[in-house]
């Protein structure tokens, strides 16, 4: 635990002025960022007797080693840099907005070439449109149901369209009218691409000129005795009015505003913000945070404008935004709204009327979210903080463990053995700090030499990046990248668990010895009985059932083992999943990809020429000749058999085969993804 005042400026060195501020610790990471109007007067506040600072205040400073500042010109460019920093650093203490779920958008790809309509979660893309979002995917795919029979567009996958391309035949959609089929040229590129404009024009509450429109077409159609064309666009009228009156009408003056509130305690918050648009709510969603310090209502709420349109643009950041307390001062957040807009945004507390009877209702939702949230054991702070402080007594350390990393060994009897290295910081996950290790330089069922290997080659790196670094006489470690961060390897964790009793924790403990650390803790947790053990102990320390210390340990075990048991059967599938084109020396992944990707299959492959062979890039006239014998010679595989029919069933013809570098590291969740190989 740092002095606060080992790191404290010298009096009159921090300058009175605007500008943005950064807390390091020991290893030079990032640990908070803040802006302020006044540097000098905003430090001086954190550098103050510990007994009257926040409990989570308290903590920050005390982890710190440093601090450091960049002087900006005005407030809202220390808003605009306060809000990149906390992006690119994601320090550990800052107010951070967590989703309580991961909400839906109805998304118009307007980047490719045939638009297509889908729904999308997650980070947002250049050149996509989006709508909402949605409370559930359901809805998104009600509402689209309804729309297709008046707007027509593609929303089929990249394989079915090239699939329909190559066939000559549509999908049931096209068939049944709900697609214009452009993949087999039913309808221009331009006009699809019409047909998709007016789809975001309709979805962006542009409804009635266009219901007009139809409507008077529809007289027009019946004038002239159509009407076969007068009842089809009767109906459509009817399916955009049904897909209106899915999202009701809230303010009769067709508005469009977000609505923010805030439910908070001393520890945390929850916001709830209700997107609406035309006067109808298009969309809902939630945050949760905890508190870093003594915040105000207007703190929060600016933090929340931050996450909400920090990487918005133009109409994506509405004309009004209703909010239960103002940031002080508002100026600064007025003018960068409006910046982000293009045009003037009000930012104001609706005192009566709709909107105020609206807020209220927004601010229901956000108090039930915080009580909601408060049951969610895993996320409650305090439940965390009690958590890592029995950890810390029954293994006997001097303080909570702010990181753990946990490893756990993955083979199928003996082959493809890999190994999971999962990080937690505050009893939370960190999962784009997660690690895989291949153990390549042995096969068979040894998880105490795997483990040993693992340790070493984790602490190997440690200790190389720290020596390449190097150290500053007050021990600090010097910055490694132009972004002013070291590499993650240079992070070392409070605690190592690994999973296994005390043979695994024996390895562990024997690689950190041998590399001369001495100062990180070591322990094990094995399945049987839960029970921990510890270097050199003969006996296990056994925490009770219902400890807060055993849950945490006992989800951080089972996340190693879940991300290295998914990376060890993605192994075993591409191993088992090879391809003739793995016999033909000399011919490495990416001309096998080239290749795949010229035919379209290996089946096709095989009945080429040497000349057709020899059109692919990268790929010579002795190489054709050399795929062309291994191909011959090699036996085609057993054709499929229809066990219902007996009828023998085509080679799928595919971009892309089975285990090759096209394909996705893992089919699992999201943040399997984010582990890198090493």
């Amino acid at each position: 635990m740092a002095d606060p005042s080992s790191y404290r400026p010298r009096p009159g060195e921090i300058p009175d002025s605007p500008g943005v501020y950064r807390f390091r610790d020991e290893h030079r990471r990032v640990i908070y960022v803040g802006k302020a109007k006044s540097l000098r007067q905003r430090l001086a506040n954190y550098f103050q007797d510990l007994a009257g600072l926040h409990p989570r205040t308290r903590t920050m400073v005390t982890t710190a080693a440093s601090v450091e500042w960049t002087v900006v010109s005005t407030e809202v460019e220390a808003l605009q840099l306060e809000y990149t920093w906390i992006k690119e650093f994601d320090p550990r203490f800052n107010v951070k907005y967590r989703d309580d779920k991961s909400y839906p958008y109805l998304a118009v790809t307007m980047n490719e070439e045939f638009p297509r309509v889908q729904v999308m979660r997650g980070q947002k893309r250049k050149g996509v449109r989006y709508f909402g979002p949605y409370s559930h995917a359901w809805a998104i795919r009600d509402t689209v149901d309804l729309l297709l029979r008046v707007f027509p567009v593609r929303t089929c996958s990249a394989g079915v369209f090239k699939n329909a391309a190559r066939t000559g035949r549509p999908c049931l959609l096209g068939y049944i009218g709900k697609c214009s089929a452009p993949c087999v040229a039913r309808i221009s590129p331009e006009d699809h691409r019409e047909l998709a404009d007016e789809f975001c024009d309709f979805m962006a509450g542009r409804t009635g000129a266009y219901l007009r429109r139809l409507e008077k077409q529809m007289t027009e159609a019946a004038e002239e005795m159509e009407y076969e064309r007068a009842a089809r666009l009767r109906d459509d009228i009817e399916a955009l009015r049904r897909a209106m009156e899915k999202n009701a009408v809230v303010l009769t003056d067709a508005t469009d505003a977000d609505l923010i509130a805030v439910a908070e305690d001393e520890l945390e918050a929850a916001v709830q913000i209700f997107h609406v648009r035309g006067g109808r709510v298009r969309g809902q969603r939630g945050w949760v945070t905890d508190k870093v310090e003594d915040v105000t209502t207007g703190a929060l709420v600016e933090h929340a404008l931050q996450q909400l349109y920090g990487e918005e643009t133009g109409d994506s950041v509405p004309k009004e935004v209703l909010v239960p307390a103002l940031p002080d001062p508002i100026e600064p957040v007025q003018d960068w709204l409006t910046g982000r807009r293009g045009s003037g945004v009000s930012l104001r507390i609706p005192q009566r009327g709709d909107k105020k009877a609206l807020m209220e209702t927004v601010q229901r939702n956000a108090q039930q979210a915080l009580a909601l949230h408060k049951t969610k054991r895993a996320s409650d702070l305090t439940t965390r903080s009690r958590a890592l402080e029995e950890i810390a007594a029954a293994l006997d350390l001097d303080s909570a463990p702010l990181r753990i990393e946990c490893y756990d060994i993955s083979h199928l009897q003996g082959e493809d053995v890999v190994a999971s290295m999962v990080v937690f910081e505050d009893g939370l996950q960190r999962k784009g700090e997660y690690r895989r290790f291949q153990i390549k330089g042995f096969e068979g069922q040894d998880d105490v030499r795997s483990m040993h290997e693992v340790i070493n080659r984790r602490f190997r790196r440690y200790l190389a990046e720290k020596e390449k670094t190097g150290e500053w006489a007050d021990g600090e470690v010097a910055l490694t990248e132009e972004d002013g961060r070291p590499k993650r390897f240079a992070y070392p964790p409070q605690l190592v668990v690994v999973d296994g009793g005390r043979p695994q924790v024996a390895a562990a403990r024997r690689a950190l010895d041998e590399l001369g650390i001495d100062d990180i803790a070591v322990c094990g947790l094995a399945k049987r009985l839960e029970e921990v053990w510890l270097p050199g102990e003969d006996d296990p320390v056994v925490l009770p059932r219902t400890s807060e210390g055993l849950y945490l340990l006992q989800r951080i075990r089972d996340e190693a083992h879940r991300f290295a048991i998914t990376y060890q059967r993605t192994k075993r599938a591409k191993r088992v999943r090879s391809s003739p084109l793995d016999e033909v020396p000399g011919l490495g992944e990416a001309r096998k990809q080239a290749l795949v990707k010229h035919f379209g299959s290996v089946k096709k492959l095989r009945s080429a020429t040497i000349d057709q062979i020899q059109e692919v890039p990268g790929i010579g006239r002795k190489t054709a000749e050399t795929i062309a014998v291994a191909l011959a010679q090699a036996a085609p595989a057993a054709p499929a058999v229809n066990t219902a029919t007996g009828e023998i069933m085509e080679e799928e013809e595919s971009g892309t085969m089975p285990g090759f570098p096209g394909e996705p590291v893992s089919a699992g969740a999201p943040d399997e993804r984010r582990g890198q190989e090493t």
